[in-house]
């Protein structure tokens, strides 16, 4: 019998679930309702947490799942990630390097952005948190396959678009 504490098992996952409900709404305020929303969801279940193989892939399907709802009640009004922080990918030598850097993660951000909520979903759930197939499928109730040809699928685009921008300037 697993011991499933709120404190040491579903509280760490704030990060991930924030982070996945803010690729599916583009919105910081929803994404942190939504947060606040599983979390809330994820406590009122615990008599059930037991029976639950991974406390993880439950709260993300929560999240996810609480997300879209958002979604389809605000008729999906595309706002974009531009007001988060951009990550430095490596130290610029000089101003014009660093504009260059940061047009070019704010590209990508409205790229990800632009793509299928399920596309986005596994991109986020792979590629920014690292989560293995298996667990992605179980997360959005799809076949490990299909999660395999989203991200093929997402990244694709992300390049050629990506391509396409450098080819004809930012």
């Amino acid at each position: 019998m697993k011991d499933i504490s709120f404190r040491n098992d579903v509280l760490p996952l704030k990060n991930v679930l924030y982070r996945l409900a803010l690729r599916i709404t583009l919105n910081r305020e929803e994404a942190e309702d939504i947060v606040q929303d599983t979390l809330i969801k994820v406590w009122n279940k615990r008599e059930d947490w037991n029976e639950i193989e991974s406390i993880e892939a439950f709260s993300l399907t929560i999240c996810r799942n609480l997300a879209l709802d958002r979604l389809k009640k605000a008729e999906n009004q595309n706002d974009s990630l531009d007001e988060t922080p951009t990550e430095r990918a490596d130290q610029a030598s000089n101003p014009y390097e660093e504009m260059i850097q940061k047009d070019r993660i704010s590209l990508v951000r409205r790229l990800v952005d632009g793509l299928p909520e399920k596309q986005r979903s596994c991109m986020q759930l792979r590629d920014f948190e690292g989560k293995p197939y298996k667990e992605i499928a179980t997360i959005l109730g799809i076949s490990e396959e299909q999660v395999k040809v989203n991200i093929f699928r997402a990244r694709q685009t992300i390049k050629q678009r990506f391509k396409e921008y450098d080819d004809y300037g930012l």
